[in-house]
């Protein structure tokens, strides 16, 4: 079977969120697939990872991208005041008119390509992963123009942003306009894999009445072999990831500035100015360890060589309980206590309950966070601090072998419906 999997963000593109097509490229390859994948030469996104390795096995195609670079908006326009604020908006305007999202663009080169390659090499099934919305156009088309099933991978919601402000005129432009693709794909997807079961009853409600699976992210344990932990003077509290939207890490720098001095809290990735003018006025100095982004194996040997690692996810509503980070299962993975600051209710806290892998405090609950961060230095004094360990059945049931498989299964079924 020839699969052509269409992902905007793949490598040279660095950042958590190019791990779920990297990965059902290389285990779909593993299940004897024939994958060949179509993205961008160059996404222009605002992190390259050039140590990421394309699968054996795997075929990349790429179409020119022409299209505006990857930008953190909120990031430029912080501290900026009258005319200089005034002019930068201005120039991050051209952008907000793109719809449903700023890469739309790719569409140009990247709807001709796809359909060159399914007629050329007969490809049997496309499966479009998003972000952005815009590539499931791509989907649509391709079906279209040459009769191939289409797999839409839905990875996050389409019609609401829990972090979005609405009073926007371009943002409610672009929510309408994403709600168009999200119908588009409901109404004309031969299966619909969606992140979460909010996600996948979304697009039940939005019309989609073929085959809809709910596919969570996974891990690869493999991913941490020859990797270790070592004891240092200090206790080593860990986050890997950027911070956007409603996500914070100012409760977790107050608590810090309450907990045992020998905690040091380690941010791997970006880190808002915000976040930094509240570490500063908190004064906590070397407590405080900031490393940009770094490569995704880097990233790998840090969580694992850390006393535990932090978990932040903010209160959005019901859209935002049933979407744990892709990070929480690297985090299972690496087997190191967790601190979960993440919604008591959600699945987020549900994984770190169920699987004894950490502690979970309410999000913004200073307090909480710091008498959890006191105990679990406690006990990592006393030498009683455990490494979580999963058991076999849940290691299966996390792998990105096992959600690979469920996807193999989704395709097979709709090339067995031609």
């Amino acid at each position: 079977m020839r699969v052509l999997l269409t992902a905007f963000y793949f490598p040279p593109a660095g950042g958590g969120g190019v791990q779920r097509s990297l990965k059902f490229a290389r285990h779909l390859a593993e299940s004897g697939v024939d994958v060949r994948v179509l993205a961008p030469d160059d996404p222009r996104w605002i992190h390259r990872d050039e140590e990421l390795d394309v699968p054996e096995g795997v075929s990349v195609s790429r179409s020119r991208y022409i299209g505006p670079r990857g930008r953190r908006p909120a990031e430029e326009l912080y501290g900026r005041r009258g005319p200089d604020r005034v002019l930068r908006r201005l120039a991050l305007t051209p952008r907000r008119l793109l719809v449903p999202d700023e890469n739309v663009t790719w569409l140009a080169t990247a709807v001709p390509r796809a359909v060159e390659l399914v007629r050329r090499d007969r490809i049997d099934v496309v499966v479009t992963t998003s972000p952005p919305s815009s590539v499931h156009v791509i989907g649509a088309a391709v079906k279209r123009l040459t009769g191939a099933r289409w797999v839409a991978d839905i990875r996050d919601s389409m019609i609401a942003k829990s972090d979005r402000r609405y009073e926007s005129a371009a943002v409610r432009l672009k929510e309408r306009t994403n709600a168009s693709v999200a119908r588009l794909a409901a109404r004309n997807a031969d299966a619909i894999v969606a992140i979460s079961p909010t996600v996948a009853e979304e697009m039940r409600l939005l019309g989609a009445h073929r085959h809809v699976v709910t596919i969570a992210n996974g891990c690869d344990f493999d991913d941490f072999d020859g990797l270790s932990y070592h004891r240092e003077a200090r206790f080593r509290l860990t986050h890997t990831g950027s911070f956007l939207g409603e996500r914070t890490a100012v409760p977790v720098l107050e608590a810090l500035a309450r907990s045992d001095e020998s905690v040091v809290a380690r941010f791997v990735g970006d880190f808002r100015r915000s976040e930094l003018e509240a570490a500063q006025r908190l004064e906590l100095g070397s407590r405080l360890e900031l490393t940009g982004f770094v490569p995704h194996r880097r990233v790998l040997e840090l969580q694992r060589d850390s006393d535990a690692l932090l978990l932040l996810l903010p209160e959005l509503g019901p859209r935002g309980k049933d979407v744990p980070s892709g990070k929480i299962y690297e985090y299972l993975a690496a087997e190191r206590p967790i601190l979960a600051a993440v919604p008591p209710d959600g699945a987020a806290a549900a994984l770190v309950n169920e699987t004894g892998a950490g502690v979970v405090v309410p999000p913004g609950d200073s307090a909480a966070l710091v008498a959890a961060l006191d105990r679990m230095v406690g006990e990592w004094r006393a030498g009683s601090l455990a490494a979580p360990s999963l058991t076999p059945d849940w290691k299966q049931r996390l792998s990105r072998t096992t959600r690979a498989r469920e996807l193999l299964e989704v395709i097979e079924a709709v090339e067995a419906s031609r």
